[in-house]
């Protein structure tokens, strides 16, 4: 059994929080390769998400006193947010609200309760696909992305279940129901990383409206969505609940099929093969971690089995020995996959094939795989 160094881990989560301010995030890759300052997104959200989590298990007041800080600052009295745009229609922007229903309710401050009410009226009107889910953005049109779900349905559960009675759950069920129905492999038991409704889209296939592969990191997002969605639900162990857990249950059954040897999944994990790896195909960490997370947490909600607590336990010491450096006392998270996604029409090099996925930048630090991994991490802890 690998040893791992907590003490290393929880220095190496001091640093980012120490080396960030609310402006200017170390982890937050892609607005420092941009030359911009942070605002609000999924990014971010992310990283807080994890820090609260943290927070929630070790009750270290670190953790909460930087996530505070760090919402309070773009968040005014009225609930408005600095950086957020709800006219764009994107279903990132949703990801953070999870955070101000966990400060509100840490810090009773009326603002984070008045900025997740002017994000929960954003998925009231949030535009539809033919099939009722949510669009994933303004400017991706009839198309729904694994990633979107994650984004959106967690918070919107949660917000059913505390503040509106869960009048609107079947709503979340249907939305991935129909994702189930439309976006699952059924030789593989994976999900295609997106869907076309209206079939327009340079990328999807005329016929079925999908994207052409699986990708790791969109696999995640999904998994975490349908554990978290089962975990905030008021309802547990209705009908509709049930079938959630099932699709849960099967779909990690299937990603557990495609796990190395290593611990990690590829990038494309169904493309495991010694070609595609010759090809550039590589062991990705952000995806990783977050179906070790998805897979410690879900056993030890006994939502999965017990015994799948040790697949996900190989992840993130896979990901320990792969990817987790320490050079001259500065410890950095490399194999993480900077972006990826499909389209619009003005970026045809989006177009979801092989070659594109492996053209993406690789990267260190970067909160969408820091994120997962202090969540991976936090339930290793809980699990040794």
């Amino acid at each position: 059994m690998l040893h791992i160094n907590t003490h290393v881990i929880d220095s190496y989560i001091e640093q980012l929080m120490t080396k960030s301010t609310a402006e200017i995030p170390v982890w937050n890759i892609e607005k420092a390769r941009a030359g911009k300052k942070s605002g609000w997104d999924y990014i971010d959200g992310c990283m807080i998400l994890s820090l609260l989590e943290f927070y929630d298990t070790t009750k270290d007041q670190k953790y909460l006193s930087f996530a505070d800080y760090y919402e309070d600052y773009r968040i005014h009295d009225d609930g408005t947010i600095d950086g957020y745009h709800k006219d764009t229609w994107n279903v990132d922007e949703v990801n953070g609200a999870k955070n101000l229903i966990t400060l509100y309710s840490l810090t009773g401050k009326e603002k984070y309760k008045k900025a997740a009410d002017n994000i929960y009226d954003q998925v009231l009107h949030q535009p539809r696909t033919t099939e009722g889910n949510f669009w994933h953005k303004k400017i991706y049109p009839q198309q729904i992305w694994l990633d979107g779900l994650y984004m959106a349905l967690p918070f919107y559960m949660e917000y059913e279940a505390r503040y509106n009675e869960s009048r609107n759950a079947a709503d979340i069920y249907r939305q991935f129901f129909t994702v189930h129905r439309i976006m699952r492999d059924k030789e593989t038991g994976l999900y295609y990383h997106a869907y076309d409704s209206s079939r327009n889209s340079f990328w999807c296939d005329k016929e079925t409206g999908l994207s052409q592969n699986f990708w790791l990191r969109s696999l995640g997002w999904f998994a975490m969505a349908l554990l978290d969605t089962l975990n905030k639900a008021a309802d547990k162990n209705a009908d509709d609940w049930n079938k959630l857990k099932d699709i849960f249950c099967e779909f990690m059954a299937a990603m557990i099929h495609f796990q190395d040897d290593s611990g990690m999944w590829y990038q494309l994990p169904a493309k495991n093969d010694r070609d595609s790896i010759a090809k550039g195909n590589y062991l990705e960490t952000s995806g990783s971690a977050i179906m070790a997370y998805a897979l410690m947490k879900g056993a030890r909600l006994a939502i999965l089995p017990a015994e799948y607590a040790a697949y996900g336990k190989k992840a993130f010491e896979g990901i320990c020995q792969t990817y987790l450096k320490t050079d001259g006392g500065k410890m950095s998270l490399g194999g993480i996959c900077l972006v990826a996604g499909l389209g619009p029409e003005t970026n045809r090099r989006r177009d979801g094939s092989f070659e594109y996925y492996m053209s993406e930048p690789v990267v260190e630090d970067d909160a969408k795989g820091v994120g997962p991994f202090i969540l991976a991490y936090n339930e290793y802890r809980l699990l040794n």
